[in-house]
């Protein structure tokens, strides 16, 4: 039997990685708080944007939140094995992060928007692990799908390093990643908290972390 290491602090080779497999999970379902499809198509004139903060489900309760947000789900990215499932994961064995898929209106909500709402509302400067949640899978990512995005993305972490810089801490351990594959969490894990509205939400934003906030032209 393959030992699993919860808690694992570095990501595994993809030579040792979990073998995963060829199917998918399967997605009926609308999304439970705003009634749209969770997978493509989307409306022509919406773009996807992609972060890891943490624990998921917290992450996709505060994008589902906002003005300009058509759509969000849950998944894993950024790792080797196709199709994990959310145990794979959190073996450590995959090198997969928790990600949040934003689908959005680019005319009502910027991405630089998305990226303040990214940087305020989890620590990036914690390596493996959000809070008490350690392990690969809670790092801080960004994970772009176009150049504008990469650009932005890029900017916008020398910014906020510049600002953790000015008081003395350590720079943010986010990455930023352009190639990558996502892959939808299980069923259960979508809109967890508003499935669940007592469920595991620990506070990671500016205000209970004391971190400053990522200024903005």
């Amino acid at each position: 039997m393959m030992k699993f290491h919860k808690y694992r602090q570095s990501l595994p080779s993809p030579d040792v990685a979990l073998p995963g497999r060829a199917t998918s999970v399967h997605l009926s379902n609308n999304h439970a708080v705003l009634d749209k499809p969770l997978v493509e198509p989307y409306p022509s004139d919406t773009e996807v944007a992609y972060f890891g903060m943490g624990c998921f489900w917290g992450a996709e309760k505060l994008f589902w939140s906002v003005k300009g947000v058509y759509c969000t789900a849950v998944g894993y990215g950024a790792g080797f094995t196709p199709n994990p499932t959310y145990e794979e994961v959190c073996s450590g064995m995959t090198g997969h992060n928790e990600i949040v898929k934003v689908i959005y209106w680019p005319n009502e909500i910027s991405y630089s928007c998305l990226m303040k709402l990214f940087w305020e509302n989890h620590n990036p400067c914690q390596g493996m692990r959000q809070g008490n949640d350690v392990g690969t899978q809670y790092r801080s990512g960004i994970y772009v799908t176009t150049s504008e995005q990469q650009r932005q993305a890029e900017q916008a972490k020398a910014a906020y390093d510049g600002v953790l810089s000015d008081r003395g801490l350590d720079a943010s351990t986010t990455e930023i990643i352009s190639t990558f594959k996502f892959y939808y969490a299980e069923a259960y894990h979508q809109q967890y908290l508003a499935k669940n509205p007592l469920g595991y939400c620990p506070n990671h934003g500016c205000d209970a972390t004391g971190l400053p906030r990522l200024p903005m032209s």
